[in-house]
Protein backbone atom coordinates (compact mmCIF):
# COMPACT_ATOMS: atom_id res chain seq x y z
CA UNK A 1 0.00 0.00 0.00
CA UNK A 2 1.45 3.53 -1.10
CA UNK A 3 1.90 6.56 1.44
CA UNK A 4 -0.78 8.33 -0.54
CA UNK A 5 -3.18 5.31 0.10
CA UNK A 6 -2.92 5.56 3.69
CA UNK A 7 -2.78 9.03 4.09
CA UNK A 8 -6.30 8.82 2.03
CA UNK A 9 -7.59 6.05 4.59
CA UNK A 10 -6.89 8.38 7.49
CA UNK A 11 -8.49 11.70 6.24
CA UNK A 12 -11.76 10.81 4.59
CA UNK A 13 -13.01 13.39 1.41
CA UNK A 14 -16.23 14.39 4.46
CA UNK A 15 -13.10 15.07 6.65
CA UNK A 16 -11.12 16.93 4.74
CA UNK A 17 -14.42 19.42 3.17
CA UNK A 18 -15.40 19.42 6.36
CA UNK A 19 -11.87 20.97 8.02
CA UNK A 20 -11.86 22.98 4.34
CA UNK A 21 -15.42 24.52 5.07
CA UNK A 22 -14.47 25.72 8.30
CA UNK A 23 -11.20 27.41 7.41
CA UNK A 24 -13.36 28.97 4.85
CA UNK A 25 -15.99 30.27 7.26
CA UNK A 26 -13.22 31.36 9.70
CA UNK A 27 -11.83 33.45 6.99
CA UNK A 28 -15.59 34.74 5.62
CA UNK A 29 -16.03 38.31 7.68
CA UNK A 30 -12.35 38.70 6.17
CA UNK A 31 -13.97 39.18 2.93
CA UNK A 32 -17.89 39.64 3.73
CA UNK A 33 -17.51 42.29 6.50
CA UNK A 34 -18.58 44.78 4.15
CA UNK A 35 -21.85 42.89 3.32
CA UNK A 36 -24.13 43.14 6.81
CA UNK A 37 -26.53 40.02 5.16
CA UNK A 38 -23.78 37.69 4.64
CA UNK A 39 -22.43 37.94 8.33
CA UNK A 40 -25.57 37.43 9.36
CA UNK A 41 -26.91 35.04 7.02
CA UNK A 42 -23.72 32.83 7.56
CA UNK A 43 -23.73 33.56 11.79
CA UNK A 44 -27.62 31.95 11.44
CA UNK A 45 -25.85 28.76 9.40
CA UNK A 46 -23.63 28.39 12.40
CA UNK A 47 -25.57 28.59 14.99
CA UNK A 48 -28.86 26.28 13.34
CA UNK A 49 -25.41 23.85 12.51
CA UNK A 50 -24.56 23.66 16.40
CA UNK A 51 -27.94 22.66 17.18
CA UNK A 52 -28.37 20.22 14.78
CA UNK A 53 -24.91 18.85 16.14
CA UNK A 54 -26.80 18.54 19.15
CA UNK A 55 -29.50 16.57 17.42
CA UNK A 56 -26.89 14.26 15.81
CA UNK A 57 -25.76 13.07 18.99
CA UNK A 58 -29.08 11.37 19.49
CA UNK A 59 -30.29 10.53 15.76
CA UNK A 60 -26.96 9.90 14.13
CA UNK A 61 -24.97 8.02 17.42
CA UNK A 62 -28.01 7.09 19.54
CA UNK A 63 -31.26 6.41 17.11
CA UNK A 64 -33.03 8.41 18.63
CA UNK A 65 -35.07 10.41 16.00
CA UNK A 66 -37.29 13.24 18.32
CA UNK A 67 -39.23 15.15 16.79
CA UNK A 68 -39.41 17.49 19.81
CA UNK A 69 -35.73 18.82 19.70
CA UNK A 70 -36.75 22.78 18.95
CA UNK A 71 -37.70 22.79 22.21
CA UNK A 72 -34.23 23.45 23.91
CA UNK A 73 -33.70 25.68 21.17
CA UNK A 74 -36.71 27.82 22.05
CA UNK A 75 -35.84 27.52 25.73
CA UNK A 76 -32.33 28.90 25.15
CA UNK A 77 -33.80 31.67 23.55
CA UNK A 78 -36.20 32.28 26.49
CA UNK A 79 -32.62 32.00 28.68
CA UNK A 80 -31.08 35.21 27.24
CA UNK A 81 -34.78 37.06 26.48
CA UNK A 82 -36.61 36.74 30.16
CA UNK A 83 -33.32 37.72 31.95
CA UNK A 84 -32.94 40.43 29.68
CA UNK A 85 -37.07 41.39 30.30
CA UNK A 86 -35.88 42.05 34.06
CA UNK A 87 -32.56 44.09 33.57
CA UNK A 88 -29.88 40.41 33.50
CA UNK A 89 -27.79 40.82 30.85
CA UNK A 90 -24.87 39.17 32.01
CA UNK A 91 -24.00 36.58 29.71
CA UNK A 92 -22.19 33.83 32.18
CA UNK A 93 -25.71 33.49 34.02
CA UNK A 94 -27.46 33.95 31.19
CA UNK A 95 -25.54 30.57 29.81
CA UNK A 96 -25.91 28.87 33.23
CA UNK A 97 -29.62 28.84 32.98
CA UNK A 98 -29.98 27.89 29.25
CA UNK A 99 -27.58 24.98 30.01
CA UNK A 100 -29.31 23.80 33.63
CA UNK A 101 -33.22 24.55 32.27
CA UNK A 102 -32.33 22.49 28.96
CA UNK A 103 -30.51 20.53 31.00
CA UNK A 104 -33.03 19.18 33.55
CA UNK A 105 -35.76 19.68 30.72
CA UNK A 106 -34.14 17.05 29.06
CA UNK A 107 -33.19 14.61 32.04
CA UNK A 108 -37.35 14.64 33.18
CA UNK A 109 -38.44 14.61 29.51
CA UNK A 110 -35.89 11.86 28.49
CA UNK A 111 -36.44 9.67 31.57
CA UNK A 112 -40.39 9.17 29.96
CA UNK A 113 -39.56 9.26 26.44
CA UNK A 114 -36.70 6.92 26.51
CA UNK A 115 -38.95 4.40 27.64
CA UNK A 116 -40.42 4.05 24.42
CA UNK A 117 -39.83 3.00 21.07
CA UNK A 118 -40.09 4.05 17.40
CA UNK A 119 -43.22 6.02 16.76
CA UNK A 120 -44.24 6.45 20.24
CA UNK A 121 -41.11 7.91 21.02
CA UNK A 122 -40.77 10.22 18.22
CA UNK A 123 -44.72 11.17 18.82
CA UNK A 124 -44.08 11.88 22.74
CA UNK A 125 -41.04 14.07 22.29
CA UNK A 126 -43.08 16.00 19.50
CA UNK A 127 -45.82 16.33 22.59
CA UNK A 128 -43.62 17.79 25.37
CA UNK A 129 -42.17 20.05 22.76
CA UNK A 130 -45.73 21.23 22.30
CA UNK A 131 -46.65 21.41 25.11
CA UNK A 132 -43.75 24.02 26.29
CA UNK A 133 -45.07 25.80 23.09
CA UNK A 134 -48.96 26.52 24.32
CA UNK A 135 -46.80 27.36 27.40
CA UNK A 136 -45.27 30.04 26.17
CA UNK A 137 -47.88 31.19 24.18
CA UNK A 138 -50.16 31.24 27.79
CA UNK A 139 -47.21 33.80 28.63
CA UNK A 140 -48.66 37.11 27.95
CA UNK A 141 -46.57 38.88 30.79
CA UNK A 142 -43.16 38.05 27.93
CA UNK A 143 -45.26 38.71 24.55
CA UNK A 144 -46.99 35.80 24.58
CA UNK A 145 -47.83 34.18 20.65
CA UNK A 146 -46.43 37.83 20.16
CA UNK A 147 -42.84 37.20 21.45
CA UNK A 148 -40.54 39.03 22.70
CA UNK A 149 -37.97 41.26 22.28
CA UNK A 150 -34.27 41.38 23.48
CA UNK A 151 -33.41 44.45 25.42
CA UNK A 152 -30.14 43.96 25.84
CA UNK A 153 -27.39 41.40 24.05
CA UNK A 154 -25.42 38.73 26.25
CA UNK A 155 -22.23 40.22 27.82
CA UNK A 156 -19.71 37.80 28.79
CA UNK A 157 -17.32 40.92 30.38
CA UNK A 158 -14.43 40.46 27.70
CA UNK A 159 -17.18 40.40 25.05
CA UNK A 160 -21.13 41.98 24.55
CA UNK A 161 -22.66 39.70 21.97
CA UNK A 162 -23.99 42.97 20.15
CA UNK A 163 -21.56 43.28 17.14
CA UNK A 164 -22.24 41.11 13.84
CA UNK A 165 -18.65 40.09 13.64
CA UNK A 166 -18.49 39.34 17.57
CA UNK A 167 -21.75 36.84 17.21
CA UNK A 168 -20.31 35.23 13.93
CA UNK A 169 -16.77 34.38 15.53
CA UNK A 170 -18.35 33.33 19.28
CA UNK A 171 -20.58 31.00 17.28
CA UNK A 172 -17.53 30.01 15.28
CA UNK A 173 -15.62 29.17 17.96
CA UNK A 174 -18.20 26.98 19.79
CA UNK A 175 -19.41 24.95 16.94
CA UNK A 176 -15.37 24.08 16.55
CA UNK A 177 -15.41 23.33 20.06
CA UNK A 178 -18.64 21.89 19.73
CA UNK A 179 -16.86 19.20 16.79
CA UNK A 180 -14.39 18.38 18.94
CA UNK A 181 -15.81 17.59 21.73
CA UNK A 182 -18.44 15.42 19.93
CA UNK A 183 -15.50 13.74 17.89
CA UNK A 184 -13.92 12.76 21.16
CA UNK A 185 -17.16 11.42 22.82
CA UNK A 186 -18.16 9.04 19.73
CA UNK A 187 -14.98 7.54 19.77
CA UNK A 188 -14.82 7.59 23.55
CA UNK A 189 -15.96 4.16 25.70
CA UNK A 190 -19.59 6.22 26.01
CA UNK A 191 -19.70 7.07 22.71
CA UNK A 192 -19.08 3.09 21.82
CA UNK A 193 -21.72 2.04 24.10
CA UNK A 194 -24.41 4.08 22.48
CA UNK A 195 -23.65 3.49 19.22
CA UNK A 196 -23.53 0.01 20.03
CA UNK A 197 -26.89 0.48 21.71
CA UNK A 198 -28.05 2.27 18.37
CA UNK A 199 -27.29 -1.55 16.50
CA UNK A 200 -28.24 -4.10 19.30
CA UNK A 201 -29.70 -2.87 22.26
CA UNK A 202 -30.45 -6.28 23.74
CA UNK A 203 -27.13 -7.60 23.13
CA UNK A 204 -25.58 -4.50 25.18
CA UNK A 205 -27.80 -5.13 27.92
CA UNK A 206 -26.70 -8.62 28.03
CA UNK A 207 -23.33 -7.32 28.44
CA UNK A 208 -23.83 -5.87 31.48
CA UNK A 209 -24.04 -1.90 30.19
CA UNK A 210 -27.16 0.04 31.50
CA UNK A 211 -27.82 1.01 28.02
CA UNK A 212 -30.95 3.63 29.53
CA UNK A 213 -28.54 5.29 31.54
CA UNK A 214 -26.31 6.41 28.69
CA UNK A 215 -28.97 7.16 26.51
CA UNK A 216 -30.09 9.52 28.88
CA UNK A 217 -27.16 11.22 29.52
CA UNK A 218 -26.85 11.34 25.39
CA UNK A 219 -30.40 13.21 25.50
CA UNK A 220 -29.39 15.25 28.66
CA UNK A 221 -26.00 16.66 26.96
CA UNK A 222 -27.75 17.00 23.76
CA UNK A 223 -30.48 19.22 25.38
CA UNK A 224 -28.42 21.25 27.27
CA UNK A 225 -25.64 21.88 23.83
CA UNK A 226 -29.13 23.19 21.49
CA UNK A 227 -30.05 25.67 24.57
CA UNK A 228 -26.62 27.01 23.74
CA UNK A 229 -27.66 27.38 20.06
CA UNK A 230 -30.98 28.80 21.32
CA UNK A 231 -28.60 31.35 23.21
CA UNK A 232 -26.95 32.16 20.39
CA UNK A 233 -29.79 32.55 18.19
CA UNK A 234 -31.66 35.21 20.34
CA UNK A 235 -28.46 37.47 20.36
CA UNK A 236 -28.97 36.62 16.14
CA UNK A 237 -32.65 37.76 15.86
CA UNK A 238 -33.15 39.73 19.30
CA UNK A 239 -36.62 37.91 19.49
CA UNK A 240 -37.71 35.51 21.43
CA UNK A 241 -41.11 33.75 20.63
CA UNK A 242 -42.99 30.35 20.65
CA UNK A 243 -42.30 29.82 17.20
CA UNK A 244 -38.72 28.43 17.96
CA UNK A 245 -40.02 25.48 19.32
CA UNK A 246 -42.64 24.48 17.29
CA UNK A 247 -42.44 21.21 14.65
CA UNK A 248 -41.72 22.93 12.39
CA UNK A 249 -38.28 23.73 13.83
CA UNK A 250 -37.69 20.61 14.70
CA UNK A 251 -38.44 19.68 11.08
CA UNK A 252 -36.04 21.62 9.96
CA UNK A 253 -33.32 20.59 12.36
CA UNK A 254 -33.94 16.82 11.50
CA UNK A 255 -33.88 17.82 7.87
CA UNK A 256 -30.17 19.50 8.02
CA UNK A 257 -29.00 16.59 9.62
CA UNK A 258 -30.52 13.85 7.32
CA UNK A 259 -29.33 16.30 4.56
CA UNK A 260 -26.03 16.36 5.57
CA UNK A 261 -25.29 13.04 7.10
CA UNK A 262 -26.92 10.72 9.87
CA UNK A 263 -23.91 9.77 12.20
CA UNK A 264 -21.72 12.11 10.18
CA UNK A 265 -19.35 14.51 12.16
CA UNK A 266 -19.52 17.35 10.01
CA UNK A 267 -22.95 16.01 8.82
CA UNK A 268 -24.70 18.59 10.51
CA UNK A 269 -22.41 21.19 8.70
CA UNK A 270 -22.73 20.53 5.35
CA UNK A 271 -27.02 19.96 5.67
CA UNK A 272 -26.82 23.55 7.60
CA UNK A 273 -25.36 25.42 4.43
CA UNK A 274 -26.89 23.12 2.18
CA UNK A 275 -30.19 24.00 3.22
CA UNK A 276 -30.28 27.31 4.19
CA UNK A 277 -27.70 28.47 0.81
CA UNK A 278 -30.54 26.75 -1.39
CA UNK A 279 -33.70 28.04 0.37
CA UNK A 280 -32.35 31.81 0.28
CA UNK A 281 -31.08 30.42 -3.58
CA UNK A 282 -34.41 29.61 -4.49
CA UNK A 283 -36.38 32.45 -2.55
CA UNK A 284 -34.58 34.99 -5.07
CA UNK A 285 -36.13 33.13 -7.91
CA UNK A 286 -39.94 32.35 -7.00
CA UNK A 287 -42.11 32.47 -3.86
CA UNK A 288 -43.05 29.33 -4.26
CA UNK A 289 -39.34 27.33 -3.48
CA UNK A 290 -40.63 24.87 -1.43
CA UNK A 291 -42.43 23.15 -4.85
CA UNK A 292 -38.36 23.36 -5.23
CA UNK A 293 -36.84 22.54 -2.26
CA UNK A 294 -39.10 19.49 -1.98
CA UNK A 295 -37.82 17.33 -4.58
CA UNK A 296 -34.11 18.32 -4.32
CA UNK A 297 -34.26 16.91 -0.83
CA UNK A 298 -36.29 13.66 -1.76
CA UNK A 299 -33.35 13.31 -4.56
CA UNK A 300 -30.56 13.45 -2.39
CA UNK A 301 -31.73 11.03 -0.15
CA UNK A 302 -32.45 8.73 -3.06
CA UNK A 303 -29.46 8.98 -4.01
CA UNK A 304 -27.46 8.69 -0.86
CA UNK A 305 -29.55 7.64 2.27
CA UNK A 306 -26.02 9.25 4.32
CA UNK A 307 -27.24 11.86 2.80
CA UNK A 308 -24.26 14.39 1.55
CA UNK A 309 -21.54 13.05 3.79
CA UNK A 310 -22.54 9.65 2.46
CA UNK A 311 -22.20 11.12 -1.00
CA UNK A 312 -18.38 11.85 -0.62
CA UNK A 313 -17.71 8.54 1.00
CA UNK A 314 -18.79 6.85 -1.60
CA UNK A 315 -16.96 8.90 -3.87
CA UNK A 316 -13.80 7.94 -1.54
CA UNK A 317 -14.32 4.63 -1.76
CA UNK A 318 -14.34 4.84 -5.51
CA UNK A 319 -11.28 6.90 -4.97
CA UNK A 320 -9.27 4.37 -2.78
CA UNK A 321 -10.60 1.38 -4.89
CA UNK A 322 -8.85 3.13 -7.89
CA UNK A 323 -5.50 3.97 -6.40
CA UNK A 324 -4.97 0.28 -4.63
CA UNK A 325 -5.86 -1.16 -8.30
CA UNK A 326 -2.91 1.13 -9.60
CA UNK A 327 -0.55 0.11 -6.58
CA UNK A 328 -1.45 -3.57 -7.30
CA UNK A 329 -0.58 -3.42 -10.95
Amino acid sequence: MSIRTIVSTRHSASTLLGVALLVLLGLLPLYAGAYPFVITLFTRILILAFAALSLNLILGYGGLVSFGHALFLGLGVYSAAIPGFHGIDNGWLQLLISMACCGLVGLVTGAIVLRTRGISFIMITLAFAQMFYFLFVSLSQYGGDDGLRLRQNSDFGVLRLDGANTLYFTAFALLCLALYGCHRLVHSRFGTVLRASKSNERRMRALGFPTFRYRLAAYTLSAALCGVAGLLYANLTNFASPSYMSWQTSGELIVMVMLGGIGALFGPLFGALAMILTEEGLKQLTNHWMVIFGPLIVLVVLVSRQGLAGLLTALDRRRMATQRQGDGR
